[in-house]
């Protein structure tokens, strides 16, 4: 009878610790990854200057996968030591060597990276894309059969030109295809060179692509003429521990809309100043030109050099907050405004922003 007992008591036992692996909270998923083996206080991580994942704007460190990242830390309680790697070969041998726990960059998920990298965080779908201008809809490139005799410009020895490569084969010849020396021009400059109309079209990933739409709406990036393609962030093999946390993280509730709201500042909202019209026929620039005139003074500058430079970051609106944060008519940033004793409070307010705005200039014209 007590072995009964006690093989029924070791069934519910067993039952009971599958169902809450099974069904228990995302949160109690995060706990126990961690209990089992606790992130350290400081975790390496190792990332790449890129518009997509690393920059500086205004003195301020951005870019989705950085943002994403110190959201991780903060949550965790962790400190984040941030290296910047020169390539992603540089990177991967980084995590290889153990100089960083984690890559918080899109690394490919690929058979080449499976005996090196573990995948882990928000999973990343893309496609090579076509940039080319709206223009006129009857002209718009919507089917691949349609580059046979078009001019397409690619970075040399890119993904993009084996791309370009094999669908011209597929194609059967046609595609006039020009490689760009990289040490010339990198993928932002032929996006940029698309819009301006110097280059007729080029070829780059549509999570690049969408963020360059932000700043050049006159693209159209639809076009899709790859195979889609898998990327995240990566640890070394023998850090699945962490592999288990960032996809616990990931999967609760707040870092889910906090990930969402990052995608929405960095790849949908135009980075392009509001428009507006000055009128001048009344013999004055904005309805702050009192506001100019007395702090133009103390940096030298003619008052309506200064007034222009409102104009420039606001267009005059007072409660503009811009896509990387700069708020004000002045458009600065938080932290630049902390440092020069500007309470957020106060940030949106003419004169405070002004008066500020010229200190910033009188301490970089004092630093040249």
């Amino acid at each position: 009878m007590r072995s009964l007992a006690t093989m029924l008591l070791s069934v519910l036992l067993v039952c009971t610790l599958a169902y809450s692996c099974r069904g228990g909270s995302t949160s109690e998923s995060a706990e126990a990854a961690d209990s089992i083996h606790s992130i350290p206080d400081t975790l390496r991580v190792g990332t790449l200057y890129s518009p997509l994942s690393y920059f500086i704007y205004r003195e301020e460190q951005m870019g989705y996968d950085y943002d994403l990242i110190k959201q991780f830390g903060a949550d965790k309680g962790v400190y984040i030591d941030l290296v910047v790697a020169p390539s992603i070969s540089s990177l991967l041998e980084m995590l290889d060597s153990g100089k960083v726990d984690l890559a918080a960059y899109e690394i490919p998920i690929i058979a080449a990276n499976r005996d090196r990298v573990i995948p882990c965080g928000v999973e990343n779908i893309t496609h090579q894309v076509l940039v080319q201008p709206k223009g006129n809809p009857d002209s718009l490139i919507t089917d691949v059969t349609q580059l046979v005799g078009r001019e397409v410009y690619v970075e040399k020895d890119s993904k993009y030109q084996h791309r370009l490569a094999n669908l011209n084969d597929e194609l059967g010849g046609g595609i006039m295809m020009h490689v760009v020396d990289q040490d010339t021009l990198i993928t932002e400059d032929l996006i940029e060179m698309v819009s301006s109309g110097k280059i007729p079209l080029t070829i780059v990933d549509s999570d690049i692509a969408r963020l360059n739409k932000t700043y050049y709406n006159s693209l159209d990036v639809s076009l899709e003429v790859s195979f889609p393609q898998r990327s995240s962030w990566g640890v070394p093999l023998d850090k699945a521990w962490l592999a288990d946390s960032i996809n616990a993280w990931i999967g609760s509730s707040e870092p889910r809309q906090a990930q969402e709201k990052l995608l929405k500042r960095y790849f949908e909202l135009s980075k392009n100043s509001p428009s507006l019209s000055l009128d001048l026929s009344k013999g004055r620039m904005s309805p702050y030109d009192n506001l100019f005139k007395k702090y133009a003074k103390d940096i030298g500058w003619d008052w309506r050099m200064l007034a222009s430079q409102g104009y420039a970051e606001s267009r005059f609106d007072t409660t503009v907050v811009s896509w990387a944060g700069a708020r004000g008519l002045m458009q600065i940033m938080p932290r630049t405004a902390r440092a020069y004793g500007l309470s957020m409070n106060r940030i949106s307010n003419p004169e405070a922003s002004i008066s500020t705005a010229t200190a910033i200039i009188r301490d970089l014209d004092k630093s040249l």
